[in-house]
């Protein structure tokens, strides 16, 4: 009865999701058709929203597995690496292992842009961590002297950070196993952002944390501050990549400050494109423009379009995507792909927002158990299928844990 619970205001609505292919409706809503494509008792789930879960040709579905939830993973956790063959009974494939992952990004699990073969993901061999590239159909596999982040649109290289110091300092995002050389060093100037070559496996800094440390900030406080990289993006055209500064000092309890950066692809050409301090989830629209939940004096919190290397900053769909969410483009940029943290009932709501009509479609209303907070919370982050005709995103709702599920949304995108 575990799946039942899916969509709050109507069990029969989701059991005819479940039954058939038809939409169905919830309350006055008409919702798309939704199915698990993995199942208990071990967990499943994918992690980011910018990453490539599916493979070019959508049949593959890449995920994870895990035995245990709520609690952070210890050094000696492993998790399972494979993909669901969606045109073959969701068939789960098992493709490896990683001692090195967290909660709300996994192990850099994702496909190699352009590839319909090979995938990546981070793992540690001994006290180091790594990355493999392996080709799923011949089961061959390389290893890289460095984990990555983020891969380039041609699948050449990679950007990656210090995953010990960002495990030190915003646990879920980065790994165990490994202590961060730096600790006790506000910003070395030996760490940072690295670029990473996937054939040879170069591993060159970029930005160091000193770099950034030393750039003024209007408030002040950068020097009386510990400070980390997170999020990590390459453009789409590979011309440049944005990323997160953050800092905490002893002024700011468990909170921090934040600056978005745009870079060159060799780490010059450095821009603060909001340097007010709360920039959250974002995603590139094209190679000129970000589009990202932040505060902007105009008009507070909202979702912002920004144009890299200037001050051209206009508000996205003000009174429709209201709330901060995990926002990416389908195919086109006609469509924003979105969701929700867990509302007042504990429901996450993913939609999807259409450019020119200015409406907004829910794609389903997801309850999410109280025990899924904080570090070890489930988001939705959902991931977009090439042809922009599914979503699959990751859900504690069903009630046997973290599962990952199909959405069809080509009614809604035609």
């Amino acid at each position: 009865m575990g799946l039942l619970t899916a969509f709050r205001p109507s069990r029969r609505s989701m059991l005819a999701s479940l039954l058939g292919a038809a939409p169905f409706a919830s309350g006055t809503e008409i919702l798309p058709p939704v199915r698990a494509i993995t199942r208990g008792p071990r967990h499943h789930w994918f992690g980011y929203y910018d990453k490539l879960e599916f493979d070019p040709g959508n049949r593959y579905v890449l995920g994870m597995q895990v035995d245990f939830e709520h609690r952070s993973p210890r050094p000696d956790d492993i998790i399972g690496i494979g993909m669901v063959d969606i045109q073959s009974g969701d068939r789960w494939i098992e493709l490896g292992k990683s001692r090195a992952w967290g909660w709300q990004q996994g192990c850099m699990l994702q496909w190699i842009p352009g590839s319909d073969s090979e995938i990546i993901w981070n793992d540690r061999q001994g006290d180091r961590f790594v990355a493999y590239i392996l080709n799923v159909r011949t089961r061959k596999r390389r290893t890289l002297p460095a984990p990555v982040y983020a891969l380039s649109p041609d699948g050449k290289w990679a950007i990656s950070t210090d995953f010990s110091r960002l495990n030190d300092c915003r646990p879920g995002y980065g790994y165990a196993g490994i202590a961060d050389p730096g600790k006790d060093t506000a910003a070395p100037d030996d760490n940072g952002i690295w670029r990473i070559d996937l054939a040879s496996g170069r591993r060159d800094l970029l930005i160091s944390y000193a770099a950034a440390a030393r750039i003024p900030y209007e408030k002040g406080g950068l020097e009386r501050a510990k400070h980390w990289f997170n999020h990590l993006l390459v453009s789409p055209d590979g011309s440049r990549f944005i990323f997160l500064h953050r800092w905490r000092g002893a002024e700011h309890g468990q909170s921090w400050e934040t600056r978005m950066f745009t870079a060159n692809a060799d780490g010059t050409g450095l821009y603060i494109l909001d340097p007010y301090g709360k920039t959250s989830h974002f995603i590139w629209r094209d190679p000129r423009h970000v589009l990202a939940w932040a505060w902007h004096p105009s008009r507070g919190d909202k979702f912002y379009l920004y144009r890299d290397r200037s001050r051209q900053v206009e508000a996205v769909a003000p009174d429709v995507m209201t709330t901060n969410g995990h926002c990416t483009y389908l195919p086109g940029n006609q469509w924003i792909l979105n969701d929700t943290y867990p509302d007042r009932d504990r429901n996450q709501n993913p939609y999807l927002y259409s450019v020119s009509s200015g409406r907004r479609y829910p794609l389903g209303h997801f309850h999410s158990p109280p025990a899924y907070r904080g570090e070890w919370r489930c988001d939705t982050h959902p991931r977009f299928s090439p042809d922009g005709k599914q979503v699959v995103i990751d859900s504690p709702h069903g009630g046997n844990g973290r599962q990952l599920y199909l959405i069809d949304i080509s009614g809604i995108t035609g």
